[in-house]
């Protein structure tokens, strides 16, 4: 477990009621925020990992132009990286994500013909979902409450219980959506008009640029939104209870016979 990942769980624990004396709750869920989306969008890790066939990609690609080589390195690094996921038993949703946007790539290029077209499928998803994060946020469903409500114990409880978090929610989906949008507002001229090296580095260039700053915002909103209903607490609350009044209904049936 990284320090990182310690101090989300340490903070986790802390709002469950085990916080020490003096600490600073501003602190906690700055804390527990910042590991829960670390959890859900993968980190700068995931992000590298992400950006690591790609680049492998461009690089091959820039040197020889030899399409097929330069898919069959992508494709490699991107098991590789499953694999050693795998080996060290962390998580791998990411990299399996990662592989399977490299795979649909790949064999878009590899049909087409065009070296350019192994970044299509992806541009094509994040623009979806720049327009998804957009207009979920203005219908007043945002699609991060939806994404992060799980991680956080809360479900959807913050769309009628807590609307302080759907407000958090709805500004962060819309700054997700608009970074998105301008990201790939850069993106799709390059891909009509330029060639495939002029758009393999600039797309690997914004990766991760818009990505730190979606998640900043992102914690920013969170961290000073009201906590979080923890839900499932709540379910074994009243599972609990449930329990003793029929071993109170019960032993009382047994006083009386």
């Amino acid at each position: 477990m990284t320090s990182l990942d310690k101090k989300g769980h340490e903070g986790s624990e802390e709002t469950r009621g085990d916080r020490a004396p003096g600490a600073d709750p501003d602190a906690d869920a700055r804390a527990v925020t910042q590991a829960a989306l670390f959890d859900a969008f993968g980190g700068i890790r995931g992000t590298l990992e992400t950006m690591l066939p790609g680049l492998l990609f461009v690089g091959i690609y820039t040197v020889n132009k030899d399409l097929k080589l330069s898919a069959i390195a992508a494709v490699a690094v991107a098991l590789v990286l499953v694999v050693v996921r795998l080996a060290r038993r962390d998580t791998v949703k990411h990299a399996f994500s990662g592989v399977f946007g490299v795979g649909f790539g790949v064999a878009f290029a590899m049909f087409t013909g065009n070296a350019k077209d192994f970044y299509l499928p992806g541009m094509i998803y994040g623009a979806g979902l720049g327009v998804a994060f957009t207009v979920s946020a203005l219908v007043g469903f945002p699609l991060l409450g939806v994404v992060l409500g799980p991680i956080f114990r809360e479900n959807l409880s913050w769309r009628t219980r807590n609307p302080g978090r759907k407000a958090a929610y709805t500004k962060a989906s819309l700054a997700w959506g608009l970074i998105f949008l301008a990201k790939y507002a850069i993106l799709f001229p390059l891909y009509w008009w330029g060639d495939t090296t002029q758009l393999g580095w600039v797309l690997i260039a914004l990766k991760l640029p818009p990505m730190v700053l979606a998640v900043y915002f992102t914690w920013v909103f969170l961290a000073k939104a009201p906590p979080p209903i923890d839900v499932f607490a709540e379910m074994e609350a009243e599972e609990e209870a449930e329990r003793q009044r029929k071993e109170a209904a019960a032993a009382a049936r047994r006083g009386e016979a």
